[in-house]
């Protein structure tokens, strides 16, 4: 195994989920990993694997993430794995909230990418993932619009950096996750309130008949970290049991 043997990744929204699951994978696989996140306490078993380390910081504060960026040596892999799914159409929240939004889902990866791009452009070598969604530009679901606004912008802020540093060595790629069964999204069926027949409906919009693994996205951002792609960039991975056909 060891496909990621002394590389450096750096890892945003590491405390559970398909972050947290990232992590995993990548120390599996030989990788010294930088687990980041604001949950602390999340963080904390994973000072028990020893090439981890775990880092709270806001990745939508552009001074932390600067000064995060000064103190570490090397990143060979960047995941910005950090976002949230706020609920409702156009008609519902406001603005700000918008702008929040894009705060978080796209304002936090140009944040890092801004801080941890210059090193690795020094390395001439250097890989970034970014997390989207099939609810973006290619499938839309009810009442995510402003998810659905966020994540189509991530798949063309991937699209640009891939195309801005193609000829130093940079690959820059989006993965695009259906329905995970996360964390997350257990969060969202209990605030449903109607905990069984929202699953239920979630399940049943998913063509393969089940919710997505995170250690099924997790595998792919291994391929993508490793040096087993070294010819892809600008792409978007679907991995969504078929829920965008």
């Amino acid at each position: 195994m060891e496909r990621l043997r002394d590389k450096i990744c750096l890892v945003t929204g590491a405390a559970q989920g398909i972050g947290r699951t990232t992590v995993e994978a990548f120390l599996r696989e030989g990788a010294e990993v930088i687990a980041v996140d604001l949950e602390e306490d999340k963080l904390r078993p994973l000072i028990n694997y020893p090439r981890a380390r775990t880092l709270r910081l806001d990745v939508t504060d552009t001074s932390a993430v600067l000064q995060a960026a000064s103190e570490l040596d090397r990143i060979d892999v960047l995941v910005n794995c950090v976002g949230q799914v706020p609920v409702g159409t156009v008609l519902e929240g406001t603005t700000e909230d918008l702008v929040r939004c894009f705060r978080a889902n796209v304002g936090s990866m140009a944040e890092t990418i801004r801080a941890f791009l210059p090193g690795m452009l020094r390395q001439r070598c250097g890989s970034i993932i970014n997390v989207a969604s099939v609810v973006s530009a290619m499938k839309s679901v009810p009442n995510r619009f402003m998810y659905a606004t966020t994540k189509a912008a991530v798949i063309g802020l991937t699209r640009s950096v891939a195309r801005d540093f193609i000829e130093h060595g940079i690959r820059c790629n989006a993965v695009s996750p259906g329905t995970v069964d996360t964390p997350s999204l257990h969060e969202r069926i209990v605030a449903s309130g109607r905990i069984e027949e929202t699953r239920e409906a979630l399940i049943a919009r998913q063509p393969m008949g089940r919710l997505g693994k995170p250690e099924e996205v997790a595998q792919i951002m291994v391929m993508l970290a490793s040096d087993e792609a070294p010819f892809m960039t600008g792409a978007d991975l679907v991995i969504d049991g078929g829920l965008s056909l």
